[in-house]
């Protein structure tokens, strides 16, 4: 008995191993293979439609943006067309303007150089920015700081700081002597003492600095408020402007000639005296 069950106890376990094979197997087809298929028609279809329904958006998309470039294109023309309508050629100056520039940088003054500094003879003309006055200035090497008729010198403080109101002489004609004064105000710079020749005393004068133009050639410098009265020139053109700046021709005068703006300036002030 025991035998038989031996011999028949493998043949139970493959029967087994069968039938649970099986089972799973069948479990599996239930999952995989008995799910209901759909209809596909009606998607088919729908697909079908909305393909349709956009080769039909890019078709209008492609006539709009041709008519709005037909559009943009006209209306560009027509602009162009204005624009050239309106518009004049150019036309070349007239030679009469031509003639203004030369003329009018023919009036800028002139001053000789050499080595970069201003030639001067003995005598040159000055102008004397503010009041617009033109002198005959002295040129002189021996005098180190240069000066300018001045009187009725009143001093005055202003701000703190010392000021100097004074009157220069209005040029006469001819080099004739002028009753026409004018008053000027500036800071002193500084004093010097100057001792004169004929006794050892001395006097204090006051420094201002001025703006002055000779040629083309404009500059501000120190001058000292002097009485030149009984002297030839109302100005005095010393080392502390000739130095690195100026070189004297002795042999000229008048070497330089000042811009027509300055000349115009200086005859319209003596107008108005004369009236």
């Amino acid at each position: 008995m025991g035998y038989r069950l031996s011999r028949t106890r493998p043949f139970l376990i493959v029967s087994i191993s069968i039938l649970l094979a099986l089972g799973l197997s069948g479990c599996t087809a239930d999952r995989y293979f008995m799910v209901e298929k759909q209809d596909l028609g009606d998607i088919e279809e729908s697909v079908k439609s909305q393909r349709a329904t956009l080769v039909t958006i890019e078709e209008n998309a492609a006539t709009r943006h041709d008519e709005l470039l037909d559009k943009n294109h006209e209306a560009t023309q027509t602009l162009l067309e204005a624009i050239a309508t309106q518009v004049e050629k150019p036309s070349c100056p007239p030679p009469e303007e031509t003639t203004k520039c030369k003329s009018s940088e023919e009036d800028k003054g002139r001053a000789d150089r050499l080595k970069g500094k201003v030639v001067v003879g003995e005598v040159e003309k000055f102008y004397l920015a503010g009041p617009g006055l033109v002198y005959d200035a002295r040129i002189d090497s021996g005098a180190e700081t240069s000066s300018i008729y001045a009187k009725n010198i009143q001093k005055f403080e202003r701000d703190g700081n010392n000021w100097v109101r004074f009157d220069v002489p209005e040029p006469g004609e001819d080099g004739e002597d002028n009753e026409h004064w004018v008053t000027m105000e500036k800071e002193i710079s500084r004093r010097v003492r100057i001792i004169q020749a004929s006794t050892e005393d001395y006097e204090r004068r006051a420094v201002v600095e001025l703006q002055f133009a000779i040629g083309n050639h404009q500059q501000v410098a120190e001058f000292t408020l002097a009485d030149r009265e009984n002297l030839s020139y109302d100005v005095l053109i010393g080392r502390n402007i000739l130095r690195d700046v100026m070189l004297i021709d002795v042999g000229k005068e008048f070497a330089t000639e000042l811009p027509s703006s300055y000349r115009n300036k200086a005859t319209n002030k003596d107008d108005e005296a004369a009236e």
